[in-house]
């Protein structure tokens, strides 16, 4: 009961600055270690080679568009829950945290089936080459297999985090990421499974994790019970969680679609091409991985008190936020641009063009991540406050409505410099489209104060 109280009084009354660090902290400490694990995992995995390489880069988007479903029913239970908390109305969130969980697990089951019948043609769709699949296969299918996992394990992280309790996800994402990186040499070298080692270490530190969850929920650390008979997938429940869960969703499969589209556009340059933009993509992901963690953090706080009309203590969060995540993303941004060549190369023993394509497509890429914070605040803003409609605009902008013409134009007039940099165009786009916006938001919670 104490717990609970620190937990709500965490999210409702204490400093904002304060509330922040406790929340959000935590959370992209966890992310961090995520995607240093992700890291890592591509940095064993190129020492196999260039295909090998293209293997996972390849596969990399299936398993997001899975895991969105853990990110579809957490983040939208999360943002619900988050306002029901505010409103000081706890026998609900406890039904919505139930709902949430139960529905996603029974979701994700049905989606790894389906992506496992037709794991060739899926494969050859998201840009594997003849001397990529074999690879890719033999990844995908234990990756796959294990993203039951970590379904479960997105879903508990938001729903976790909405209660308070970043330190719990913190501590569940740093276990996990920790024991893929033990596991990844071992497997991928010691007992010469290859790519096949990397997803197997994947796939038990994910098991790990929820091993992890379970026992939270055992002993009863959590506001909410958990218990099959508390899930109610009623209209009411279920609209609350879509109509957050669902633009998030919708941002997952455009953040697929558009690696997708980066390796299909690279594909008629070759491995090394593949290779070399998906380096880029999970040295870039670092940052924007620790961006959300901090988001998730913001997110509850947002969501807490605008359910419970505490206006000034929305701005404020409002405000610090985007200072904070601004400076990260220009000190990480300005950090990839001057080391870019050298970064490129870790992933690679001696594939000079897989090092030019990645180095020239990281410094512009770097450079547009200044702007990242910004846009993440207040995509994320939009849907811890229910209103998923702007929400949805914001967060299928920056790799949607304003990457796909780019991806697919650019590289016709530009060649492989069109595919280097799609992205970093698309985010200047972007980053006017969410000005606009912000400044309307601005307004309205002047109104309402």
């Amino acid at each position: 009961m104490k717990k609970t109280k620190n937990k709500m009084e965490l999210l409702g009354n204490a400093p904002v600055q304060k509330a922040l660090l406790a929340m959000g902290l935590p959370t992209m400490i966890g992310m961090m270690i995520n995607a240093i694990y992700n890291l890592v995992d591509a940095y064993f995995v190129g020492g196999l080679g260039t295909s090998q390489m293209g293997a996972i880069s390849v596969a990399y988007p299936l398993g997001q568009v899975i895991v969105g479903l853990g990110l579809l029913f957490g983040n939208g239970g999360a943002s619900y829950i988050s306002r029901l908390l505010g409103k000081g109305d706890k026998a609900k969130a406890n039904k919505v945290a139930s709902t949430a969980i139960y529905s996603s697990i029974s979701v994700g089951i049905v989606m790894i089936v389906v992506a496992l019948v037709f794991l060739n043609p899926i494969l050859k769709l998201l840009g594997a080459t003849e001397s990529i699949m074999p690879y890719a296969t033999a990844y995908a299918k234990i990756f796959i297999t294990g993203c039951v996992f970590n379904v479960f394990n997105v879903t508990m992280n938001n729903l976790v985090t909405s209660e308070g309790a970043a330190k719990t996800t913190m501590f569940v994402l740093f276990t996990g990421a920790v024991l893929n990186i033990i596991l990844d040499p071992i497997l991928i070298y010691k007992f010469h499974f290859g790519v096949a080692g990397a997803a197997l270490a994947t796939v038990v530190s994910q098991l790990i994790s929820t091993c992890l969850y379970l026992i939270y929920i055992g002993k009863r650390k959590s506001v909410f019970s958990f218990q099959v008979k508390e899930c109610c997938p009623s209209k009411e429940i279920l609209s609350e969680i879509f109509k957050i869960g669902v633009p998030t969703l919708f941002f997952q499969i455009l953040t697929s679609l558009s690696i997708t589209m980066i390796n299909g556009q690279a594909k008629m340059y070759g491995d090394s091409a593949i290779a070399g933009m998906g380096a880029v993509t999970r040295v870039m992901s670092m940052g924007s991985l620790m961006v959300f963690g901090f988001i998730k953090g913001f997110q509850p706080i947002a969501g807490y008190s605008y359910g419970a009309k505490k206006y000034n203590r929305l701005n404020d969060a409002i405000k610090i936020s985007v200072q904070w995540s601004t400076v990260f993303c220009v000190i990480f941004g300005l950090f990839m641009a001057i080391d870019s060549k050298g970064i490129i190369a870790t992933f690679t023993t001696d594939d000079f063009k897989m090092i030019q394509i990645g180095q020239r497509s990281l410094v512009a890429n770097g450079i547009a991540f200044f702007l990242f914070g910004f846009h993440t605040v207040y995509s994320s803003l939009f849907l811890a406050l229910g209103k998923g409609k702007e929400g949805l605009i914001l967060g299928i902008c920056r790799q949607g409505i304003c990457f796909l013409p780019v991806i697919l134009f650019l590289p016709r007039i530009c060649g492989i410099a069109g595919v280097q940099y799609a992205q970093p165009i698309a985010d200047v786009i972007t980053f006017m489209v969410t000005v606009f916006m912000a400044v309307k938001l601005k307004n309205e919670l002047k109104e309402g104060d």
